[in-house]
């Protein structure tokens, strides 16, 4: 029997002086309440009540070579030895990237900065300089960072609809305390649906900026493009002078070295990218083309921050994708091939427990949901799933000694191996046995 005495007993005290209990809103959501650990390595985290968990929230998703990964940590603390940021540069700024150049599709030129947020919000201005127009198009569902001109449509967040003529209403800011006109320049649309998209980019592409698009929308049910669909927003913004921004901050090194948009053949003007780049070091960049990232150079843009392009960042990230690309990126094919036994096994643990339920798998990331529909192709159906009842599914799972993230949505590293797999569909078996 899991006990999480000691997590509790820090929890209670961190209320005390820490706004919230937890250093990210996210985190609260965990039940029985927020978990604090000990140690991690590898594949597996314990906690500080001395409990062991094969770990699927992986921080959120950076931690795609594992915790503690001993390349990596040996990489680190060689690169702080020599000094932790200068506020100058170095070295590593230019081999990073070079390297990325080298393995993004679309890149000419890159800039760092330190999350995804702050990534967001560098290619939405360079879209709005290039362009000189103001408007961008986005979609419900779709995640790009909790800044103010941007939150919205998130689950749990402020959701607006778009009428049967694709008019986008009034959209409904993500917190409280968002400026009350900070998304006035936001067009909210469905996504996956060509003919909203291609009526309003037509009649308003005068005003629009840019298009920003996840390439699958990973926190809302791992749901992926329709055939043609990504290809039709590159189509139409190439035509209409409009910048198409794709957000890879998830999916980049994630589906591959290239990232979703290498993976799908697509070519966007800019891409976001983060998480699993720094292997769970912060770091983030906007990727693109030479035309629209001269606006860096020439200081029509700026691009600020004191701790971007800081050593141990950079140091991270190389080693990260060197360690990721190495046997010509095996690493993506093995967790490939693990996730999809794990999410056959559940498929299978649901239809014999007769509970409904869907797993959408995207290469090494999938979603799990308990829902009485045959699949989950769109953000309306997602929303239709019992998102209590996961929850209470990954609090049994947390006491069978598999830590997941409350939402649905999976993760794995390179360093899950097939006894991980396999202790988690048993874990599974049991959890949905005791599942109300």
């Amino acid at each position: 029997m899991f006990t999480f005495e000691r997590s509790k007993i820090s929890y209670e005290r961190a209320k005390q002086h820490l706004a919230g209990g937890v250093a990210s809103s996210l985190r609260a959501s965990m039940k029985p309440f927020p978990l604090y650990v000990d140690s991690a390595k590898g594949s597996r985290l314990q906690d500080v009540d001395y409990h062991t968990y094969i770990d699927y929230l992986l921080a959120y998703g950076p931690l795609i070579l594992g915790h503690a990964h001993d390349g990596l940590t040996e990489s680190i603390l060689s690169s702080m030895r020599k000094g932790y940021t200068y506020g100058l540069q170095h070295e590593g700024e230019i081999e990073l990237a070079d390297l990325l150049v080298d393995v993004l599709p679309c890149a000419d030129k890159v800039a760092f900065s330190g999350s995804g947020t702050e990534a967001v919000m560098l290619a939405l201005r360079l879209a709005r300089a290039h362009t000189g127009k103001s408007k961008v198009v986005r979609f419900h569902g779709h995640y790009h960072g909790w800044s103010d001109g941007i939150f919205t449509s998130f689950p749990g967040a402020g959701l607006s609809v778009a009428d049967g003529d694709g008019e986008a209403a009034a959209v409904s800011p993500g917190t409280g305390g968002q400026s009350a006109n900070s998304l006035d320049d936001i067009i909210l649309l469905p996504w996956n649906d060509p003919d909203v998209l291609e009526s309003t980019l037509r009649s308003r592409s005068g005003e629009i900026a840019a298009v920003i698009s996840e390439p699958v929308m990973c926190n809302s049910g791992c749901l992926q493009p329709k055939p043609g669909y990504l290809e039709a927003i590159r189509q139409l913004t190439k035509e209409l002078g409009i910048v198409f921004i794709l957000d890879e901050v998830i999916t980049g090194f994630r589906l591959g070295l290239g990232g979703a948009h290498g993976r799908f053949g697509i070519k966007p003007d800019l891409v976001t990218i983060g998480k699993a780049m720094g292997g769970g070091i912060a770091i983030s960049a906007v990727a693109g083309s030479s035309e629209l990232m001269k606006l860096i150079d020439t200081s029509a843009v700026n691009h600020l921050g004191t701790l971007n392009g800081n050593g141990v960042a950079m140091t991270a990230a190389l080693t990260t994708i060197r360690e990721l690309a190495r046997q010509d990126g095996a690493a993506f094919q093995r967790m490939e091939e693990l996730f999809a036994t794990l999410s056959d096994g559940i498929r299978g643990l649901l239809n014999k427990h007769g509970i409904p339920g869907v797993v959408n798998l995207c290469g090494p990331v999938f979603h799990m949901m308990f829902i009485d529909e045959p699949e989950v192709t769109d953000f309306d159906t997602f929303n239709k799933r019992d998102a209590g009842k996961y929850a209470r599914f990954a609090e049994l799972m947390l006491s069978e000694g598999v830590l997941l993230r409350p939402n649905g949505l999976w993760y794995i590293s390179t360093a899950h191996s097939l006894p991980d797999i396999e202790e988690t569909l048993l874990a599974v078996d049991r959890a949905l046995s005791r599942l109300d």
